[in-house]
Parts: structure tokens; sequence; C-alpha cells
């Protein structure tokens, strides 16, 4: 009888101490990291587009600095806009609607494709 009356018992703490056990993650298992890091330097190159205009240059400061270049491309830009008289009896100080914009100066864009 005495038995009996212990058996729920005796189930709770099996069911509590079941319950209980320490979590193992066998999926991911702990790696040194530091011993990965020091085995792959640091290969990541950088990389950027810079571009120069109207005969400016200064690709050869970043030359200095230890970039090269990976592909260099130039188009045709404007460097500079002017303003004209759409027709000859326009004042274009009075009538600002007459005004029509042209380009001025025609240069080179250049663009720098470099690496480090």
């Amino acid at each position: 009888m005495n038995i009996i009356k212990k058996f729920p018992q005796i189930i709770l703490i099996v069911i509590f101490l079941s319950s209980c056990r320490t979590s193992t993650n066998k999926e991911y298992p702990i790696n040194n990291f530091e011993k990965n890091i020091e085995e792959k330097p640091n290969s990541e190159k950088k990389r950027m587009e810079i571009k120069f205009s109207c005969g400016e240059d200064g690709i050869s400061e970043y030359l200095d600095d230890g970039w090269k270049i990976l592909k260099e491309d130039s188009q045709e830009k404007i460097c500079t806009w002017k303003s004209v008289p759409a027709t000859k009896e326009c004042n274009m100080e009075k009538d600002k609607g007459c005004k029509i914009t042209q380009p001025d100066k025609i240069g080179e864009e250049k663009i720098y494709f470099l690496e480090k």
C-alpha cells in the first residue's frame, strides 16, 4: 500500500530528472577559431572606380599609393555650357524664355577601375 502511494511521486521525480539533461549540439562542434584565422591570410582585395573629367588627372597619386589599374575607359563629356539667344531678336536679359543652353567645351572623361 505504501508503494502505491509513492508511485506517482517516483514518476514525477523521474520525469523531472530526465527533462533536466544537458543538451549537446552535435551538429555544430566548437572549433578553435583562432587557428583558422591565422591560417587564412587577408585575401580580400579592395576595388575602386575613379573618374577624372575635362583634363583633370590625379591617377598618379593612386598608383604611388599601391593601386593597380585593372581597366581604363574613356568617353566624351561636356565640360562647360554656354547660353545663347534662340533668335536674333532675342534679348536674353529681358526675356529668359528665349535663352537656350549649348555645350561650350567638350572634353574627355577617363574612368579607372583600380585594385589594391
